[in-house]
């Protein structure tokens, strides 16, 4: 019966699998989990294309952490295999490692580098601006205009639909510069992947006899009819969440073209960006790092866009105001009713997978304290921890 809950849960991705699964095995909680998808898992769901090669549907999702403790909590619902995350940029008709290391550069300028030559060549390239306001900034202060103009510029144009000098300087400062060779994409301790796939790692989560799942099911149907004994937890969009009150809130969406290749690869690695060509900023060959064996490959070639499904908070000045005013509501939903809003969309917010999760175990750990037997669930000494 839908009376009989002790937590609500909307969203079955990383954040609601991870808490729900926490809140039944933990608290023995009875908890119902409800997503308006046909599936798990959130954007990390894949499934299986009809050539039988494994695809990831909303994007790349390349699983890489420092943090130990997130690596072996999702350890007991899976095997791993190693990762190898490597990108390459088309630029100029070439492909070039990307992020920028000493590789790229003696590439693009045709000349041989080591990292002191490579920091003197950056140190004259680069932009004097001790204190950049916005991305286009940030990265005039790090590489210089050309390889700005180059590998940057019309990427990101592309990604946000927003000028550089309109975004925030750490959306581009999220992408590191090396004077080394390392042509990894990320430079985390683990770099892995689920063996069998993310759906079937938040399966797993879920196959608990406390959890309660249902599918094809929006928040809306269910909010006034499900009175949790305990609390809710959503993670869906904020301004949603709220009927959009105080205005909406702007998200970058995604289009995903799958293209299949008699082949077993086509691509030299898992992900090429293209910054100056076409209207899709990259297109992935997820066997890369997935390792399955198979004939054939697929190729996903992803676009993005304006409107359809929300994916990425837009990270401007007045979104990020925007935001906090729905912010204070959400403190304000929790104190009175023991909502709790946790994820990228409910905390606008752009998270890494493993982000997501700590993000989760942290929600979890804090309905723990606030629903501890005695105390009052909004008594609190950090009521906006997890909102």
């Amino acid at each position: 019966m839908l009376d009989d809950v002790d937590l609500l849960v909307c969203g079955a991705g990383p954040v609601g699998c991870v808490v729900a699964e926490r809140a039944a095995a933990v608290l023995g909680w009875t908890v119902l989990v409800v997503d308006q998808r046909a599936h798990i898992a959130g954007n990390c769901f894949d499934s299986f294309h009809r050539t039988g090669v494994l695809i990831h549907n909303y994007g790349p999702h390349y699983f890489r952490t420092n943090d130990v403790g997130v690596l072996s909590y999702l350890s007991r619902f899976t095997e791993w295999i190693p990762a190898k995350y490597e990108v390459r940029s088309s630029v100029r008709g070439r492909l070039y490692p990307f992020p920028i290391n000493l590789a790229t550069l003696e590439q693009f300028y045709g000349t041989t580098l080591d990292p002191e030559s490579g920091e003197r060549l950056l140190r004259a390239a680069r932009a004097a601006i001790p204190a950049p306001r916005n991305s286009e900034e940030f990265v005039l202060s790090r590489v210089g205009r050309e390889l700005y103009e180059a590998f940057y510029l019309n990427y990101t144009l592309k990604q946000w639909g927003s000028h550089p000098r309109d975004l925030a300087p750490q959306v581009c400062g999220r992408i590191p510069v090396r004077l080394n060779r390392d042509c990894r994409y990320v430079d985390h301790r683990y770099q892995v992947m689920p063996r069998r796939g993310f759906t079937a790692l938040f399966s797993k989560m879920l196959r608990h006899r406390k959890i309660r799942l249902l599918l094809d099911c929006p928040f809306r149907e269910v909010r006034e009819l499900v009175r949790p004994r305990r609390a809710t937890v959503y993670t869906g969009p904020v301004d949603d969440y709220f009927g959009c009150s105080l205005g909406k809130l702007p998200y970058r969406s995604l289009k995903f073209e799958f293209v299949a290749h008699r082949a077993e690869y086509v691509q030299p690695c898992v992900q090429i960006n293209y910054p100056n060509d076409f209207a899709y900023t990259r297109s992935v060959e997820i066997k890369h790092v997935t390792r399955q064996r198979h004939p054939e490959t697929v190729v996903s070639y992803e676009t993005p866009t304006a409107t359809g499904e929300p994916f990425y908070p837009v990270p401007r000045p007045e979104s990020s105001a925007l935001y906090q005013r729905y912010r204070q509501l959400a403190d304000e939903e929790r104190a009175r009713r023991n909502v709790y809003f946790c994820g990228r969309l409910a905390q606008y917010r752009y998270f890494n997978t493993d982000e997501a999760i700590k993000e989760a175990l942290t929600c979890f750990q804090q309905i723990r304290q606030d629903c501890a037997p005695g105390r009052s669930p909004f008594a609190s000494s950090s009521p906006t921890r997890a909102a």
